[in-house]
């Protein structure tokens, strides 16, 4: 029987987050360290396998499940993971308007709030650089508002 080091079991760890997300995030770097130096590595193995039989053997797929946590995190006013899982939406396969659909959604839910949380990060997170959006530009001065010639 080969037995595996808490070094390969962390990295283990970290690796399935990359998967998801190409990175991994601080608080599990935080959960890892302070598991290792406590010898509690198999406590978080036992939450990551916990997560693993809830979220990956879920049938909403990834990219549903991304949304779903954007979704969750945003009605919560989390803006750090919210922003991780809407990179990790995007990642799976979702689109700008999916993450603005989750958006509308959170204000009827949670509110204005919530909507302006999401609507950061999607700015932020999933939306081209570079292309102007539609009707972006200088806001109509009151003359041409008016219908006055200049």
């Amino acid at each position: 029987m080969t037995t595996v080091s808490d070094p390969e079991r962390a990295e283990a760890i970290r690796d399935r987050y990359r998967e998801v997300f190409a990175t991994v995030p601080q608080g599990i770097e935080d959960r890892i360290a302070v598991a290792g130096a406590t010898g509690r590595l198999e406590a978080v193995e036992t939450i990551e396998q916990f997560r693993l039989v809830l979220l990956a053997g879920n049938t909403l797929g990834p990219r549903t499940q991304q949304l779903v946590h954007f979704a969750q995190l945003v009605a919560l006013g989390r803006g750090g993971p919210a922003r991780l899982h809407a990179r990790g939406a995007i990642r799976a396969g979702a689109e700008p308007a999916d993450l603005v659909g989750v958006a509308e959604t959170s204000l009827v839910t949670s509110g204005m709030p919530a909507y302006a949380l999401a609507i950061e990060i999607i700015d932020k997170e999933a939306m081209p650089r570079g292309a102007a959006p539609a009707g972006a530009g200088r806001a109509p001065d009151a003359a041409a508002s008016s219908g006055e010639e200049r």
